[in-house]
């Protein structure tokens, strides 16, 4: 006799045939392997994987990443660098949210490998004060760079541009100092500090201006080293001029006398 089908076990079986209906099922346990400590991962709804690692404390970058990840979420963590190579072997990352953490460093090469995927970088709420070229690489996606306490420099400048600003984020780009430090930038958003001032060629009039002040303080140490010299030498030539006159006079002492005479 067959036993009634409880709505517990209805549920159950729906669950699974929906799963396999959209190729999801046979998938779970071997996401549940892939994904590192600490993170949570699910399929992304345009393939690969969504990584989730927000909010877990995470002080270094998570290791071991599956190389489908598609979008990874780091936020609300204690990161305070990005190291050379941290997302090598992401072919398909098209978006990454650093943002709410203690960053105060990206290394050269921290996001090497990701120049013909990235589309989206999140970077707000940090603590970062400049944004080395090196560091971007060939990088090429929309930012968000807010709510940093940044420098204005020669560097900034020259990474801004690169990068695709989030129209909303603008406003919030704003200098906390600037270099060199007497262009009246803090507190004014980068936008406009960088379109009324070229900060490197500021930074290269500081620089000459440095470079010319070293090469006259060399050129003064070189005369004074010579005029010491001469003065040196004239002393000894005269306390050796008084010693051979006070000698019996004799040929080759007259003739030595004569030419430190004509040298003094």
């Amino acid at each position: 006799m067959l036993q009634p089908v409880g709505p517990l076990f209805l549920t159950l079986a729906l669950s699974c045939l929906l799963l396999q209906v959209l190729g999801l099922g046979h998938d779970l346990p071997q996401l549940a392997a892939e994904c590192p400590e600490s993170c949570y991962c699910s399929e992304s709804w345009d393939g690969g994987l969504v990584v989730r690692c927000s909010n877990m404390n995470l002080l270094t970058m998570p290791r071991d990443l599956p190389n489908q990840t598609r979008r990874l979420y780091l936020d609300y963590n204690l990161l305070v660098s990005v190291p050379a190579d941290s997302f090598v072997g992401l072919p398909l990352l098209i978006e990454l949210d650093l943002s709410h953490n203690r960053l105060v460093q990206l290394e050269p090469g921290a996001f090497h490998g990701l120049a013909d995927s990235l589309s989206s970088l999140d970077l707000s709420f940090n603590l970062l004060e400049t944004l080395d070229p090196e560091a971007l690489g060939e990088l090429q996606a929309q930012a968000n760079l807010s709510h940093n306490p940044w420098m204005c420099d020669c560097r900034l400048q020259v990474s801004m541009p690169q990068l695709q600003l989030e129209p909303s984020s603008l406003a919030g780009v704003v200098c906390n100092s600037s270099e060199p430090g007497d262009v009246g930038a803090r507190g004014v958003p980068f936008v406009l500090v960088a379109a009324d001032l070229d900060l490197c060629a500021a930074l290269k009039r500081t620089t000459d201006v440095a470079m010319l002040v070293t090469m006259f303080g060399w050129f003064a140490m070189v005369i004074s080293y010579l005029v010491y010299y001469v003065r040196h030498n004239r002393e000894d030539a005269r306390r050796h001029l008084e010693y051979l006159k006070s000698l019996p006079n004799k040929q080759g002492q007259a003739e030595e006398l004569s030419t430190l005479s004509t040298m003094v």
